[in-house]
């Protein structure tokens, strides 16, 4: 019996970014793509990121704030907050965000060089199309996801401490102890391991579904879907993972 096309597809890519991965440590790499690349998954994201981490701290600290206030715990709110952002929701926030963002970029625009046979051309070039388009994607992700994770998480702890000022009146000063109370001094790095994890992830399945694109245009749309899909619901099972190992 045949195997499901996306577990093909799965496979594949996991092998196109062992590929990548190999080719990054031996230092190939295609830097004149690289800055491009950079820019998309930093600078050019850094809006939505910015927007959804306000909103995410202020909704999460209405909800828990006037609870807290009424039980007479308003002065626990930073630091449950804080732990809340950095362990669970800034860094799958920022994923899903990178996702929606880069994910769809990638693996639209590969799916569209494969279907033009523009990948085909770069082989026949003896350039090597993983070397010369996966990489750069992928470190530039490794490099962003971090990056974007902690400019998400200090924004929704400063829109959370504004909308806990100025709603419930609780000071800033008992804010900000509240947070350095509670924070561990491993919640931040543990943070940023798991959105190098996600970053990683984004890429590689993009990349793979992008380059597993056949057929006409028409394809570029699935494999586009399809990638979106299948990066959502690694992440989700990684994040399981992860948040069993470093907070387990």
């Amino acid at each position: 019996m045949k195997s499901p096309r996306w577990l093909r597809r799965l496979g594949s890519s996991l092998l196109i970014g062992g590929q990548a991965i190999t080719a990054t440590l031996k230092g190939r790499i295609n830097s004149i793509d690289l800055s491009d690349q950079l820019m998309e998954a930093g600078p050019g994201s850094f809006l939505i990121v910015l927007i959804t981490g306000v909103a995410a701290g202020a909704v999460f600290n209405i909800q828990v704030a006037a609870e807290l206030s009424r039980q007479g715990a308003g002065g626990t709110v930073g630091g449950i907050l804080a732990i809340g952002m950095a362990r669970e929701i800034a860094p799958l926030l920022t994923a899903t965000l990178l996702t929606g963002k880069v994910a769809t970029a990638y693996a639209a625009q590969l799916g569209t060089m494969k279907v033009t046979e523009q990948i085909d051309a770069i082989t026949m070039l003896r350039t090597d199309p993983v070397e010369y388009l996966v990489v750069p994607r992928l470190i530039a992700m490794v490099i962003m996801a971090p990056v974007q994770c902690l400019l998400f998480f200090s924004v929704a702890l400063w829109s959370g401490q504004i909308s806990s000022t100025h709603l419930y009146q609780i000071p800033p000063d008992v804010f900000w102890n509240s947070v350095r109370t509670w924070l561990s001094p491993d919640d931040l790095p543990f943070m940023l391991i798991k959105a190098i994890v996600f970053g990683l992830q984004i890429a590689i399945l993009a990349c793979g579904w992008g380059l597993t694109t056949r057929g006409g245009p028409k394809e570029v749309g699935a494999s586009t879907t399809g990638a979106v899909v299948m990066t959502l619901v690694t992440v989700a099972l990684m994040d399981v993972l992860l948040t069993q190992i470093l907070f387990g």
